[in-house]
């Protein structure tokens, strides 16, 4: 039995949950739309750019939670999931899972997104495990700050380490499949890296590696 991971954002969806998320609270006016927008937009470009400061990111990213109580953040996410990704859902990419599903791979997806907006998601694209950047939650509510290592460049390989150490999985015959060159880490240590929809730099770094390159956008 192999394992099969995926990179979420902009691999199996169409576009980036934490953006959109972000553009949600904009459009719902729970936020500042001028400040989080920028402020949104900005930390979207670093990522694309790899000079994201994961620490500030997720204070940013995650302080709305602290905010709210969980009644109303679970009906917001509810409706995030029907407005935001559904309609960003792979057709190519559910076919992909379930290749590997029907072959008896295990499925793992593995975000630097949080939990509290992947969890729900994961449930969709019915893959039951994932690892994503955790948030504490204590007393009923989130404080807005993240626990554990964030599972954000080599902190994927060290979540998935920790993972594969408590489920007793390895990554023998392994596969990766990854849109962003924030992944090289993790990419560079399964058997089977799979650059999908790439940036410039994976899809360069896939062309001198001679790793497949795939795209799951589209008919």
């Amino acid at each position: 039995m192999s394992l099969a991971i995926f990179d979420l954002d902009n691999t199996l969806l169409a576009d980036d949950s934490d953006y959109l998320w972000g553009q949600f609270l904009i459009e719902q006016g729970i936020v500042d739309s001028v400040s989080y927008e920028r402020e949104n937009q900005q930390f979207y470009d670093d990522y694309r750019a790899g000079t994201l400061d994961i620490q500030e990111f997720l204070a940013f990213m995650l302080r709305p939670l602290a905010e709210h109580s969980l009644e109303q953040l679970l009906a917001w996410r509810a409706q995030f999931i029907e407005d935001k990704i559904r309609p960003i859902l792979l057709p190519k990419a559910m076919e992909l899972l379930a290749r590997h599903r029907t072959a008896g791979d295990t499925l793992l997806i593995i975000t630097a997104t949080n939990r509290f907006l992947t969890a729900p998601i994961a449930e969709l694209l019915e893959v039951p495990d994932l690892l994503a950047t955790e948030v504490e939650f204590t007393a009923g509510r989130y404080t807005g700050r993240p626990i554990g290592i964030p599972c954000f460049q080599h902190g994927k390989v060290e979540r998935l380490s920790a993972w594969l150490a408590e489920t007793g999985h390895n990554l023998d015959e392994s596969w990766f499949y990854s849109d962003s060159h924030n992944d090289l880490p993790l990419l560079g240590q399964v058997s089977y890296p799979v650059a999908v929809d790439p940036d410039a730099t994976l899809a360069e770094h896939a062309q001198e590696h001679g790793w497949p390159i795939i795209s799951l956008r589209g008919a």
